[in-house]
C-alpha cells in the first residue's frame, strides 16, 4: 500500500508537474528514471493511454508506472491522467468562447474573416507539401488499393473528411463502408477479412474512433490513420499513420490540408488499383 501520509501534495498543473520532474530526475532508481523521462518525451499521449500502453512504451512495469505516480503525489495514474485531461479541454475553448475572441475584430467584418481563413489555410496547405511523410503515404495507397472493401471512419470534426472520402471513393467505383456513429451504431460487426479501415481523428482523439481501431487490428485488417501530429500515442495502433497539421485562426481550426490529403490519397487509391 502507499503511504498517503507521506505523499506529497499532487502538482495542479502540467507546469508543476515538470517542475517536480525535474526536481526528482538524476536522484530516483533507473526504473523509475524511465517513468520520469517518458513522461516528459510522451505527454501528448497521456491523456488517451492506459497505465498499461505508457508502461509499455516506457519499457518498466505498471507497478512501476504506479509507484512514479504515488512519488509525485498522484494517488494514481488516473490522477494523473486528469490534470493532462483537464489540461486538454482548457486547451480548446468552446465556439461561443472562440467567436467572442474574434468579435472585437475580423468577426465583424466578413471579408476580413476570409482573408484570415484563406491565409490559415495557405499556411496549413504549404506545410503539407513541405512535412509531408511519401514513404508512408505511398504505403498507405498500397493498403487500401488492396482492400475488398475500405472502411472510413471519422467522429466530430473528422466526419466532414469520411463523409467527403465516401462520396470521392464512390464516385472512384471502390466499394467503402462509412461509420459515421448514426443511432449509436458502429458496425464494427461489418469488418470482414480482406477489407482495411481508414480512421480520420484529431487530438485528443474520438473514443469510438480508437475503439473501431482497435477491433479491426484485432482482426487483423490493416489500418491507416489520419491525423494531426505528432501522433505518439496512435502510433501503436495503426499499421500507418498519416499527420497533417492545421494552422488555426482563433481558435477555429479549418480541414484545408487535411481534405487535400484526403483527395490526393483517394485518387492515387483508385489509379494504383487500375495499374
Amino acid at each position: 500500500m502507499p503511504d498517503t501520509q507521506n505523499r506529497p501534495k499532487p502538482p495542479l498543473s502540467l507546469a508543476d508537474l515538470r517542475d517536480r520532474i525535474a526536481d526528482l530526475s538524476g536522484k530516483l532508481p533507473r526504473v523509475l528514471q524511465q517513468c520520469a523521462d517518458h513522461l516528459v518525451a510522451d505527454h501528448d499521449s497521456i491523456a488517451v493511454s492506459t497505465v498499461a500502453e505508457l508502461s509499455a512504451r516506457a519499457g518498466v512495469p505498471p507497478s512501476a508506472m504506479m509507484r512514479f505516480c504515488h512519488l509525485l503525489g498522484f494517488s494514481g495514474y488516473s490522477e494523473l491522467q486528469r490534470l493532462y485531461r483537464t489540461a486538454v479541454a482548457r486547451g480548446l475553448p468552446d465556439y461561443a468562447t472562440r467567436l467572442a475572441n474574434l468579435k472585437s475584430g475580423p468577426a465583424g467584418h466578413p471579408a476580413a474573416l476570409v482573408a484570415e481563413f484563406v491565409e490559415a489555410g495557405r499556411l496549413s496547405l504549404e506545410g503539407l507539401a513541405r512535412d509531408l511523410d511519401e514513404t508512408t503515404l505511398d504505403q498507405a495507397v498500397k493498403a487500401l488499393s488492396q482492400a475488398a472493401v475500405i472502411h472510413l471512419v471519422g467522429y466530430r470534426r473528422a466526419l466532414p473528411v469520411a463523409v467527403y472520402l465516401s462520396y470521392v471513393f464512390e464516385k472512384l467505383g471502390i466499394a467503402t463502408f462509412l461509420h459515421d456513429g448514426l443511432g449509436g451504431l458502429d458496425h464494427r460487426s461489418a469488418l470482414r477479412p480482406g477489407d482495411a479501415v481508414l480512421a480520420i481523428t484529431f487530438a485528443p482523439y474520438s473514443a469510438e474512433t480508437l475503439a473501431l481501431v482497435d477491433r479491426a487490428r484485432a482482426i487483423a485488417l490493416p489500418v491507416v490513420l489520419l491525423t494531426d501530429p505528432p501522433a505518439t500515442a496512435l502510433r501503436g495502433r495503426a499499421d500507418l499513420v498519416l499527420t497533417v497539421g492545421e494552422v488555426d485562426f482563433g481558435a477555429f481550426r479549418s480541414l484545408s490540408a487535411t481534405i487535400a490529403l484526403a483527395l490526393a490519397l483517394a485518387v492515387a487509391v483508385a489509379a494504383r488499383r487500375e495499374g
